[in-house]
């Protein structure tokens, strides 16, 4: 009892230093009331933005399962394993070029690197609609990958050094959530593009990729003379801050967690933050919900159709009610955490409510059940892809280790796409698709296991550090003393 209120005190007594802190930042140029209304301009202009080319990256990378409902595994002949092996390639260049993508943004600028690369996979979505053969389908793969690994975690850079720690998971959650509305509407709109089948003498799987790809296009275009720049740039962004405003940002944040300042890049500098153990243990939280995510992108769809017995047109628009649910939930448990400064236990929750929902989909005799427990796993899934975001940007400063911390988060995320892509075998379809089944329950388990871990770790350093016996985050040259691990 005494311990619960001696953390209870350490906690507003932290919450206070942090009041103080950023009250010193707004100084008198900027009042309260301007300052909601700057942070809502940022919110409306860069998080939406982000968020809405990011619904079509999402969308271009996981519409093979509505194309493979649609007749294109039939027309190129995919049969055995074809079809794995095209999903995960996507993977391996993603991956390879993921590292670099968060220190070419800060030197090329958000705005020219995101516009461009997204304008480049769009060309190749639209190639998708010409593939004449599973071998053209595969190279096509491999560049749709290397075009499409700079944008995520150029993203969840950019993003962080807009924000301070408890204000950045509900905009992760808002980055997201437009990328479940992808996942959510691709499904309805692939159905209605199916039925231009035979037009210009093309299939109708064809005029997916075809007409996503277009779309992608004009997105990227829009995103040239809209997106911004980091808050610290001497860059111009077009109609956004004045230097005055973007100045106070750069004062908000600082108080915050001090990184804002950025040291001059060095390899040593970026790999150094691969020293700390915790980094890799973020990107393993981030490989155990991906692998259930990425699973459910490219293998939902066929679930329905071949094992739950819903028609193909039904199978795909089913898809829909499950990730607008996991919507829903993602947002209002996102602005749980920020305001009660949680993260590992809403991590616990999904993952124990991901885990209620794998039986029922897999074992339930009734198949309306089982679609009823894909609720429950893409909801517990989907949402803890913003809270593991969270969980790591709010335990770490400096720059440089947050762009590499960044870069592996998403490669480890990549390596669940992998996973994802082969625990659901065409060859289980018989059995209900068990064996996916029960990787996807270890995985949770997982993930469980190493946000325990971690958060002990945090509650002992942080008691530690309240008693001066241990300091924080001292890799950063802007050491700051207040700075305590969030769980």
């Amino acid at each position: 009892m005494e311990r619960d209120e001696e953390k209870a005190e350490l906690d507003v007594a932290q919450v206070e230093r942090q009041k103080t802190h950023l009250s010193d930042a707004v100084d008198g140029d900027v009042d309260e009331e301007e300052g909601k209304k700057i942070i809502w301009r940022i919110d409306r202009r860069l998080v939406v933005l982000v968020g809405g080319l990011y619904c079509v990256s999402l969308m271009d990378r996981t519409n093979l399962s509505a194309a493979a409902v649609a007749g294109m595994n039939e027309e190129l002949n995919l049969t055995g394993n074809r079809y794995s092996v095209i999903t995960l390639l996507f993977f391996v260049t993603y991956m390879i070029f993921q590292p670099p993508s968060t220190v070419v943004i800060r030197k090329v600028g958000p705005r020219i690197f995101l516009s461009t690369i997204t304008l480049a996979w769009g060309a190749v979505m639209i190639g998708f609609g010409f593939t004449p053969s599973y071998q053209v389908l595969l190279a096509l793969r491999l560049v749709l990958g290397a075009f499409e690994a700079g944008y995520f975690p150029g993203c969840v850079y950019l993003l962080s050094t807009w924000y301070t720690r408890y204000e950045v998971g509900r905009r992760y959650s808002v980055f997201y959530l437009l990328g479940c509305v992808a996942s959510a509407c691709s499904g309805i709109l692939a159905f209605g593009l199916m039925q231009m089948d035979g037009l210009a003498g093309l299939s109708g799987w064809r005029w997916i990729f075809i007409i996503e790809g277009v779309i992608t296009c004009c997105l990227a275009s829009l995103g040239y003379w809209l997106l911004v720049d980091f808050p610290d740039s001497t860059r111009k962004s077009w109609r956004f801050l004045t230097e005055r405003e973007s100045a106070w940002i750069v004062r908000r944040v600082n108080a915050d967690r001090g990184d804002v300042t950025v040291p001059k890049f060095s390899l040593i500098s970026f790999l150094k933050g691969g020293l700390d153990l915790r980094v890799w243990s973020y990107g393993l939280i981030a490989f155990c919900t991906n692998t259930l995510t990425y699973s459910l992108a490219y293998f939902l769809p066929l679930i329905l159709n071949t094992n739950l017995g819903f028609s193909k047109g039904a199978s795909l628009c089913l898809v829909a009610p499950p990730y607008a649910f996991s919507g829903i939930y993602m947002y209002l448990i996102s602005c749980v955490g920020d305001r009660y400064r949680l993260r590992g236990p809403i991590l616990v929750l999904n993952m124990v409510i991901a885990l209620i929902g794998l039986p029922i989909l897999g074992w339930h005799p009734n198949n309306g059940i089982r679609y009823f427990g894909s609720f429950l796993v893409t909801a517990g899934s989907t949402t803890n892809i913003p809270v593991s975001l969270a969980y790591q940007a709010n335990n770490i400063r400096g720059q440089w280790k947050r762009a590499f911390a960044s870069a592996s988060w998403v490669g480890f995320a990549s390596l669940g796409g992998i996973a994802g892509s082969l625990v659901f075998r065409s060859q289980d379809a018989a059995t209900g698709y068990r064996p996916g089944l029960y990787a996807c329950i270890a995985c949770c388990l997982l993930a469980i296991l190493i946000v325990c871990v971690l958060d002990l770790t945090f509650y002992f350093d942080n008691k530690k550090a309240d008693k001066g016996e241990k300091e924080l985050e001292t890799s950063h040259e802007e050491y700051q003393p207040d700075f305590r691990y969030t769980y």
